[in-house]
This record gives C-alpha cells, sequence and structure tokens, in this order.
C-alpha cells in the first residue's frame, strides 16, 4: 500500500478538495484525509501511480506538489538536514564572499557545484581561497544582517523531536554557522566545515577533512548505527549535488526548492511548499505541528 500527499505553497492558491477527489478516483485510491485545510491531503492507493511524474508537472502551475511512498514507516526516528539554502535560506559562504567584494566569482563556483557541475571539494577550496584576508567579523554581519530562516523548520524540527527523533544538521558549509542556526531551530547536533582564522583575518584556507557528498553519507552511517537505527529511519533534506548521497541512501530522502539535476535524481521533491511538507509526507496533521521542545539546549557539534 502506498500513500499518495498532496502539498499545496503556504502563499498560493491553496489545494483544492475537487482536485484531491479527481486524483484519489483516477488511482483507485481510498478515502481522502485532510492533513491542513487547503494545504494537505493524503490518500491510499494500491501501488504507485505510473504516471505521477506526469502529474507532478500538471501541478506545478497550480503551485501543488505530490508524492507517493510506501504507507507504512513514513515516521522517521533521525532528521539529516542540510544548512545552506535548505534550513535557511542563503549560501553563506556566497555572503560573506559578497562583503569581501567577490560576490559574483564565489557565487558562479557555488551555482555550479550545488548542481553536480563541479566537484564539491575542489569547489570549496576555491571559494574560501577568495576569502582571504577577511576580516572575520564578517561572520557576525552576515549572521546578523542577512541570514534568513525557511519558513517551516522550527516547527518540522521541534515535532519530530517531540516525537522522539533526533535532529542533525549536516552541512558542507561552516561551523560558524550551523552552530547559530541549529541553537536558533532546536537541532539536536550539527556539522559542517572549520574556517580557519588567524589575527582576526579569515586565512583563506578549509579544516580538513572537507564535509562533503560522502561525508554526508558517512554521517548517516555513523548516526544511524550510533542510535540503532536502519536507513529506513531516515528522512533526509538538501538542495545541492552534494546532499544527493544521503538523499538516495535515507529512507525518505527529500529535494527541497533543489537545483534541477538534484530534483530529476531525488527519491522525492518538494518544489512548491515549504518545510513543513516534510511532516505531511510523513503524515503529522497541522494539529500535532509543535513549535518548541523542552530539553537541554541543542546544537552541540
Amino acid at each position: 500500500m502506498f500513500a499518495v500527499t498532496l502539498i499545496a505553497a503556504a502563499d498560493g492558491p491553496g489545494l483544492d478538495p475537487a482536485l484531491a477527489d479527481a486524483l484519489r478516483n483516477a488511482w483507485g485510491g481510498g478515502t481522502v484525509s485532510w492533513l491542513c485545510p487547503d494545504i494537505a491531503a493524503e490518500f491510499p492507493v494500491a501501488q504507485r501511480p505510473a504516471n505521477l511524474d506526469d502529474v507532478r508537472r500538471d501541478l506545478a502551475d497550480r503551485r501543488v506538489d505530490i508524492a507517493a511512498q510506501p504507507a507504512t514507516g513514513r515516521r522517521k526516528r533521525l532528521l539529516l538536514a542540510d544548512m545552506d539554502s535548505t534550513m535557511i535560506g542563503q549560501e553563506c559562504i556566497d555572503e560573506l564572499a559578497d562583503v569581501a567584494g567577490v560576490g559574483a566569482q564565489v557565487a558562479a563556483i557555488t551555482a555550479q557545484a550545488m548542481d553536480g557541475a563541479l566537484d564539491f571539494e575542489g569547489a570549496l577550496r576555491a571559494r574560501v581561497a577568495l576569502l582571504a584576508g577577511l576580516d572575520a567579523g564578517a561572520i557576525d554581519r552576515v549572521w546578523r544582517d542577512r541570514i534568513t530562516f525557511t519558513p517551516g523548520g522550527r516547527t518540522l524540527v521541534a515535532t519530530m523531536r517531540a516525537h522522539g527523533a533526533t535532529a542533525v544538521l549536516v552541512s558542507g558549509g561552516f561551523t560558524a554557522f550551523t552552530a547559530r542556526v541549529a541553537a536558533a531551530l532546536g537541532f539536536d547536533r550539527h556539522r559542517a566545515n572549520g574556517l580557519p582564522v588567524a589575527d582576526g583575518c579569515i586565512t583563506g584556507e578549509v579544516a580538513e577533512p572537507i564535509l562533503g557528498r560522502a561525508a554526508k553519507v558517512a554521517a548517516l552511517e555513523e548516526l544511524t548505527a550510533e542510535l540503532g537505527l536502519g536507513d529506513a529511519d531516515v528522512l533526509a533534506v538538501g538542495d545541492g549535488a552534494n546532499d544527493l548521497g544521503m538523499l538516495l541512501r535515507a529512507g525518505t530522502g527529500v529535494a527541497l526548492h533543489a537545483k534541477p539535476s538534484v530534483a530529476a535524481q531525488a527519491p522525492i521533491r518538494i518544489d512548491h511548499g515549504d518545510l513543513t511538507a516534510l511532516l505531511y509526507l510523513q503524515g503529522y496533521s497541522s494539529a500535532e505541528f509543535v513549535d518548541e521542545v523542552p530539553g537541554p539546549v541543542p546544537g552541540r557539534a
């Protein structure tokens, strides 16, 4: 049995009940259950619809996402999330580069690396080299003035943690930012690259080893082993080529507003919804959402 989930963009025209009913009827599905009025609904089907990808393309103008996945075991016990352009709306290295006056040059490399056209590790070294000599105070200024959180992120983390999941931020970016994002959004832990500073300036080097695509998969393996979980217990989300390894390995791998080459390969893609879409995919209703989870201060490395 499969669950088909329909999710509308929160700032779009909404999810038409007639659309959900029409698809349910076309695919011989069961009763439509509304997870959130006007936003998200699901219904069971006997098998994954053969024309699902065609329907997804047809729904783009309505700003509605659609996914089909096995109905059982959807609620995951480990969240692995990318940071840049996933949990936050920016690429931190591009913002630092803009402050340094090399924004266009670095952003071009970032775009190619995230779309898989360049080797991530080499591209990261090349971009960071262009930051050499930048006042380290730029990190604080970028955090204060330029970083915004992707809508739904805190609710995603808090709701999963409230239901017993562990949430880990796994980024190819820098610990100077992941530590702050993890604490602000309630993650249990974070992993990222070091950005060395000497004499008050960014050195232009990256601390080795670099956390890239292989390291994200390794993080999945290490964390599932530590927590006594399997790959099927993992929900992974990201937008770039360096995320594909963990997206393909996780029980549920979601490309969120991803680069075209990444979205085309990911098991599930969310092109219109925000991060609460990942809760609807797991079968959570909006009535189950929470924004705060009591407990120790999160965000430890």
